[in-house]
Order: structure tokens, then C-alpha cells, then sequence
């Protein structure tokens, strides 16, 4: 195919409130958008380096990309070769679909039309106490049925919150999950899951640090609040390495990230181990502009999933590539 064209631009997002979580407030976050020209159609998609978490925030990270550019531009691009760059693979994915389907939907479904939503949660940042609490009133507000709360800084109010919740809401009228992103150790978690039990939690995602597996086993095997892998996952890149931290942790969720696992192609493969070994899982973005998690919305509706996912509509940015994601309700929907 002749006439192509193929090149990246950096951008930075700016966020309208600082971001925070266990590992620091967020004030910015930089991307990378890839862009495809064919005659008179140009496709984009983007490579969402997540600065100190993505496996490939590495030194040299714009000359791979140029790299991966050329390889487009000579149609020679394979995405098993692209393992070590997550979110390179994501982005030419979402490009190489379009392509393909020379239209810019990546996955045609009833969410694509317009027709039907994807249950979400509604997310809750770490902040003071008194703004977490504001954030859930706006949620309930707005008809979640699904709440997740950042947890782990301040986890002594984080703990009057849950259980405020809890005296309100039953498990059946309000599913609490908490994310933790590894803010406690082995201890202090065993004695969190035993709280988040006993207030029937939905799940804990990454009570502790990624690379202890024997500790998060042992945490998976107590049988009290379900543990939900998320950064666990990160760098795992085949397939037996994937098989083998499953069967290894056995842990009751996994948390998708395409930009971190592998894009589409890589977390189907997490999903496909999840069902052989009976673990559930959910699809969640991660603070990408509107054009990752335009795609990520596609991707995941066409996987006709029931269970709330962790999708948005990118209003944490004041500088977001516009969008036709709309949340009603407890839904996202993409405006026709």
C-alpha cells in the first residue's frame, strides 16, 4: 500500500485538580499520539507512557517510537516483536484497526451506535477526608451502584468513610471496591482485609507492592476481601510468564490496562488465562486523553461484559482532545 505516512507528537495533560494516590500527587502527565496518513485519511492513536509505572518508560523511549513509526510506514510492524513497549503495541492497534476498517471505529458494537452503555464505576481520588467525602456525594448523587475509593494515605479516615458508606448502604444497594496501589505491607494489609470483610468490600486492588508474590499469596489465600491484581501485571509480557503468576498468586480479579498489558492483543491473552483459571476480571484506563480511552471503550464494549468496568470520560484534563463520551448515570455512552 503506497502513500503512507507515519509520526508521533508528545503531548502533556493537565489535570484540573491534583491527582492523588499512594504513590504522589499527580499535577500533569505527558502521552503520545501516532499518527497515520493514507491519501486523504489520517488515523491516530495513542501510546500512553505512564511515567514511573509504565514497563516502558524507558531511556531512548521517543527513538522506539520513531522506529515503530518506520515499520507502519513499511507495513513491517509485528506486534509480537513489540512486547518490551506495552503502549507502543496499543497505539499501532488502534491505528492499524482503523486502517484496516478505513473508518475510525475500532470495534463495531451497540455501544459504537450509540445504543447501549458500559456499566462503570464511579471513581473516588484520594484527597483530605472531607473532599473524598464530597466526591462520593456527587457519585451517589448521580446513581452509581459501584464505587471505588483510592485508599492508603490516610487509611484511618479512609476507614470512617467506608464504614459511613456501609451503615447507609447495604453490599446490595452499593458495591464498594478499594484501591490501594500498593500503600500497605504484608501486616497492614492482613489486618485491611479483615476490615474490608467484615464491611463486605467488593475487592482490594494491589494491597502491597508488585514483585512480592509470595506475600500476595498469602493475602489471596486468606479468604477475606477479594484481591484484585493490577500492577502485579505490568511487564509480564508472555504468555507461560502470565500463566505462571496466575496459577502462582491465584488471586480472585485481575485489573486490564491495555496501555500497560499489551494493548488489545495482550489483554485478551490475560483474559483468556483469567476464564482457564476462574478468575474474574474488569477493564480499567489509565488516565489516558480521550483518544486512548475512546479505543479502550470500543475494545471493551465489544467484549459484551456485565460487571461495572473502570472507564470515565476524561474530565480530570483541562486540555483533553474533545470526545463524544458522555457518562449517564452509572453508564458511559458514546454520543451519536
Amino acid at each position: 500500500m503506497k502513500n503512507l505516512k507515519c509520526w508521533f507528537e508528545p503531548y502533556t495533560l493537565i489535570f484540573r485538580k491534583p491527582a492523588g494516590t499512594s504513590r504522589g500527587v499527580l499535577l500533569t502527565k505527558k502521552t503520545y499520539f501516532i499518527y497515520l496518513q493514507q491519501e486523504e485519511q489520517t488515523f491516530v492513536g495513542e501510546a500512553n507512557l505512564f511515567q514511573n509505572l509504565s514497563f516502558d518508560d524507558i531511556f531512548g523511549y521517543e527513538n522506539y517510537l520513531r522506529q515503530a513509526c518506520q515499520q507502519i510506514e513499511n507495513q513491517s510492524f509485528e506486534w509480537q516483536e513489540w512486547r518490551r513497549f506495552p503502549s507502543i503495541q496499543f497505539a499501532a492497534e488502534q491505528i492499524l484497526i482503523q486502517q484496516k476498517n478505513q473508518k475510525n471505529i475500532l470495534f463495531n458494537s451497540e455501544f459504537v451506535k450509540g445504543e447501549k452503555g458500559i456499566p462503570i464505576n464511579g471513581l473516588i481520588w484520594m484527597s483530605s477526608p472531607e473532599e473524598m467525602q464530597r466526591q462520593i456525594e456527587e457519585k451517589l448523587k448521580q446513581r452509581f451502584h459501584c464505587i471505588k475509593l483510592k485508599i492508603g494515605v490516610h487509611w484511618e479516615k479512609e476507614k470512617q468513610i467506608l464504614q459511613s458508606l456501609r451503615d447507609k448502604f447495604s453490599a446490595e444497594k452499593l458495591e464498594l471496591r478499594v484501591d490501594a496501589n500498593g500503600a500497605f505491607n504484608l501486616e497492614e494489609a492482613k489486618e485491611v482485609l479483615k476490615f474490608l470483610k467484615a464491611l463486605e468490600i467488593h475487592s482490594i486492588e494491589q494491597p502491597i507492592r508488585q514483585g512480592f508474590k509470595t506475600e500476595m499469596k498469602k493475602l489471596c489465600a486468606m479468604g477475606e476481601c477479594a484481591v484484585a491484581l493490577d500492577e502485579e501485571l505490568i511487564g509480564i509480557t508472555g504468555k507461560t510468564e502470565k500463566q505462571s503468576l496466575l496459577q502462582e498468586i491465584k488471586p480472585q480479579f485481575i485489573i486490564l490496562k491495555p496501555a500497560l498489558v499489551g494493548g488489545f492483543q495482550g489483554s485478551l491473552e490475560w483474559i483468556d488465562l483469567a476464564k482457564k483459571n476462574n478468575i474474574g476480571w474488569w477493564i480499567t484506563s489509565a488516565l489516558e486523553s480521550n483518544i486512548g480511552l475512546n479505543a479502550i471503550a470500543q475494545f471493551t464494549a465489544s467484549l459484551d461484559t456485565a460487571i461495572p468496568q473502570g472507564l470515565g470520560t476524561g474530565g480530570l484534563f483541562t486540555n483533553n482532545i474533545e470526545s463524544d463520551l458522555e457518562i449517564r448515570g452509572e453508564k458511559l455512552y458514546k454520543k451519536c
